[in-house]
């Protein structure tokens, strides 16, 4: 009896049906933020600008240049005030995997929305953006926390790390689509900006298609925590929320590594979010050669996070973070040698090594710090600098770059972030957090 229940909790079923959400949003996080969505706002931002070079949106003076890295912080500064609500909400919610499905599905229509995006609408682009990385990061949020539900905690670094390389396969798999259509744009009679913009809406459209197998794979769970007669999830959640922040002095170490979890991963968020923008406006890289060196990152990024998960099996999850953040470290410090296209693939790729593997065992870390029945909402403050966001990285990127003109001292300046992280991680004991947190270890 015994086992039948443990097989129905942790079914392989279920699990291959989680992955394909990774498989699904992946290619939001490779084709829009990472790659296509950056350098076309841009270049649109650039088009609109004045003789100086500047833009104002709502009257704001912003140099063209920095509009994408400012837009990355203003986005993710929403989602540190709405995600935490979210969380607790969805703790509480009688069926978190139909909200789950309501922010999928709102982001992938906004991703959809933005092949309409034409000369002077970037002010709209980034409207779409701010509504669709909300949407992402609010459905990873739930998609997180159901990594407790399908895999027992000895399981977890494995599951992690195949749903991120499936998701990395996924990204490159229609980025590898986007790429051809570029490629052959006139040859199927289209500029090369709509084929951008075929490229933007396909991953929404991808998002969607592809997010119908969670949809049905995932099984309905009742919610972990309950509401009185008369309350609304909603307004629970908000007060959740307070009581989660006050009561996280109670969870040192998990507090402690979710400090360390933040100030790093901003900086690999930062990394991935603006390679495009970097390759295409400083090293004037042909956006052909751009999407291969991304499309390469995919398929690498996937090896190398299968290589840290054995990496973790040989000196734990733990050792292996660490080892990621140095050398994410001396590739940051690299950034003066990268001087062309062929610089631009060498850096790429050591990136993508250790890029999956760093996030993958991270998720799995943090998931056996967290008190049972918090999943989400715990998951929530995760996902501050989780997928595809980060803001105050990108913020000191674009400070950097308005003030020096220098990419190079814009990219370098993300170094502090990975030392930071790497000093604080150094002083977090996993097996303590587990235990303080009323995990087995």
């Amino acid at each position: 009896m015994h086992s039948q229940k443990l097989d129905l909790a942790y079914s392989r079923r279920e699990q291959r049906a989680w992955y394909m959400y990774d498989f699904a949003n992946s290619a939001f996080a490779s084709t829009v933020v990472t790659l296509f969505l950056g350098p076309y706002l841009t270049s649109l931002a650039r088009a609109a600008a004045d003789s100086s070079g500047f833009i104002h949106p709502l009257g704001i003076q912003v140099d063209a240049r920095s509009y994408w890295s400012y837009l990355i912080s203003l986005s993710v500064l929403s989602q540190v005030f709405c995600l935490p609500v979210l969380g607790a909400v969805a703790d509480y919610s009688p069926n978190k995997k139909r909200l789950l499905g309501v922010f999928a599905y709102t982001g992938a229509l906004a991703t959809i929305a933005m092949f309409a995006l034409t000369d002077g609408m970037y002010l709209m682009g980034g409207i779409l953006f701010l509504i669709s990385n909300l949407a992402f990061g609010a459905s990873i949020v739930i998609y997180n926390s159901f990594l407790n539900d399908i895999a027992p905690e000895e399981d977890r670094d494995s599951v992690s790390s195949k749903g991120w390389g499936i998701g990395y396969l996924g990204g490159g798999i229609l980025l590898a689509l986007n790429l051809l259509l570029y490629q052959k744009a006139d040859a199927f009679g289209i500029s090369s900006e709509m084929a951008v913009r075929i490229s933007l809406g396909s991953a929404g459209a991808w998002w969607a298609v592809f997010g119908l197998i969670p949809m049905f794979g995932l099984r309905h769970r009742p919610p972990v925590r309950q509401t009185e007669a008369g309350e609304n999830v909603f307004s629970k959640g908000f007060l959740q929320l307070f009581h989660t922040i006050k009561d996280m002095r109670h969870y040192p170490q998990t507090l402690t590594f979710l400090v360390a979890f933040l100030l790093y991963n901003d900086a690999i968020q930062a990394v991935i979010t603006l390679a495009g923008q970097y390759g295409a406006d400083y090293l004037k890289i042909p956006m052909e050669s751009l999407t291969l060196a991304i499309l390469m990152v995919q398929f690498v990024a996937f090896g190398g996070a299968m290589l840290f998960n054995l990496i973790a099996k040989w000196i734990t999850g733990y050792r292996a973070v660490l080892l990621s953040l140095v050398i994410w470290t001396l590739l940051m410090c690299g950034v003066f040698v990268v001087r062309n296209t062929r610089d631009y693939f060498i850096a790429a790729a050591l990136v993508a090594l250790v890029m999956g593997g760093s996030q993958a065992l991270s998720r799995s870390l943090y998931s056996v710090m967290i008190p049972k029945g918090k999943e989400a909402e715990y998951f929530s403050l995760y996902e501050i600098s989780d997928k595809g966001t980060s803001w105050l990285a990108p913020l000191i990127f674009g400070l950097t770059l308005q003030f020096t003109g220098s990419y190079q001292l814009a990219i370098l300046s993300l170094v502090i972030f990975f030392i930071l992280g790497l000093l604080v991680l150094t002083r977090v004991n996993v097996k303590r957090a587990a235990l303080e947190a009323g995990n087995e270890v």
